[in-house]
C-alpha cells in the first residue's frame, strides 16, 4: 500500500486510525503495525500514528513509543462511542494526551466520536501547546469554516470525507485523509491539485469519478462494511492478500466477489 500511495505522490500516510482497524487491535499489534509502517516509509512522507483507545494505559504505550520514532504526529479518536463524556472530560483527556506527546497532536472528529461537541470542545483545546489541529470526518462545512478560524487561521484541518474533499478544500482543509485514498491515490491527488491550480470544474469531474466508486463500496452486498468491500478491492487491485476485517466480519464469498468486481468495473475501476 505505501509503495503504491508513493508511486501516486502522496504526501504520507495516517497510520492504525479506523481503515487500519486500530480502536480494535490489542496495543501490541498497533505498535508492530507502527513499526512495520515506519522501517518502510525511509523517509519518503510524513506518518501519522493513530493512538487513541478506550484503554488509556494502552493510549500511554503508543504514545511512548511514538516519542521516540521519526514521525510527523500522533493523533487520536475520542475514548469510545459508547458513553457520552462531558465536554471538561474530553478536554482533559486531550490535554493530557498533549502533555505526554513530544509529537504534535491531531484530533480525530467522527460523527460518533465528538461530533456533537467538536466546536465547545476545540475552541479550548487549541489553545494547548502542540495541539496544531484536527482530521475533521464530518459532513457540515460551516462547521469546519468556523473551525479553520480559530487562532487566526493557524491550525491544520484536515478533510476526512472522501466523498467531499473538494467541499473541505473549498472551505479551508489543508489536505485529506482517507480509506479509499488507499485505492484510487491518482485520482484524489489529481484532485488536489487541480484545485489547488484553480481548475475547480476539473476537481469537481475527479470527485464525481471518485465517488461513483465509493458509492459501490459503500452499499454493495446487505451487510457487508465499505471496509471489508475496500480491502477485497485492494486485495487485486495491489496483487496482495489484505486479509478480512476483524471478528465478527466474514470474508466475501466467491461469488459476492465476483459482483463486487464488476459493480466497481462499470465505476471506472480498473483493479487489474
Amino acid at each position: 500500500i505505501m509503495d503504491y500511495g508513493y508511486s501516486h505522490q502522496v504526501n504520507g500516510f495516517y497510520v492504525g486510525g479506523a481503515t487500519g482497524e486500530g480502536p480494535v487491535l490489542k496495543a501490541e499489534s498497533r505498535i508492530e503495525l507502527f513499526e512495520t509502517v515506519i522501517a518502510h516509509n525511509q523517509d519518503r512522507g510524513e506518518l501519522i500514528l493513530h493512538v487513541g483507545g478506550p484503554n488509556f494505559e494502552d493510549v500511554k504505550s503508543m504514545i511512548a513509543f511514538a516519542n521516540r520514532q521519526p514521525v510527523t504526529a500522533v493523533s487520536a479518536m475520542a475514548p469510545n462511542a459508547y458513553y457520552s463524556h462531558s465536554d471538561k472530560e474530553l478536554v482533559n483527556y486531550y490535554k493530557t494526551i498533549a502533555e505526554l506527546s513530544e509529537k504534535p497532536v491531531l484530533i480525530y472528529v467522527t460523527p460518533l466520536m465528538l461530533g456533537n461537541n467538536v466546536n465547545s470542545v476545540f475552541s479550548e483545546l487549541i489553545e494547548t501547546e502542540n495541539i496544531i489541529g484536527l482530521k475533521f470526518t464530518l459532513p457540515n462545512y460551516y462547521q469546519l469554516s468556523i473551525l479553520k478560524m480559530l487562532r487566526g487561521g493557524d491550525i491544520n484541518v484536515i478533510n476526512g470525507p472522501d466523498e467531499t474533499l473538494i467541499c473541505g478544500l473549498s472551505m479551508g482543509a489543508d489536505g485529506g485523509i482517507g480509506s479509499t485514498y488507499n485505492l484510487m491515490p491518482d485520482k484524489f491527488v489529481s484532485l488536489y491539485r487541480a484545485f489547488s491550480e484553480g481548475n475547480i470544474d476539473r476537481a469537481k469531474q475527479i470527485q464525481y469519478d471518485i465517488n461513483k466508486v465509493i458509492r459501490v463500496l459503500l452499499e454493495f452486498g446487505a451487510g457487508n462494511t465499505d471496509l471489508k468491500n475496500l480491502k477485497t478491492a485492494l486485495s487485486v487491485k495491489l496483487d496482495c492478500d489484505m486479509g478480512c476485517c476483524a471478528f465478527p466480519c466474514a470474508a466475501l464469498s466467491e461469488e459476492e466477489k465476483r459482483k463486487l468486481f464488476q459493480s466497481l468495473s462499470q465505476a471506472g475501476l480498473q483493479l487489474q
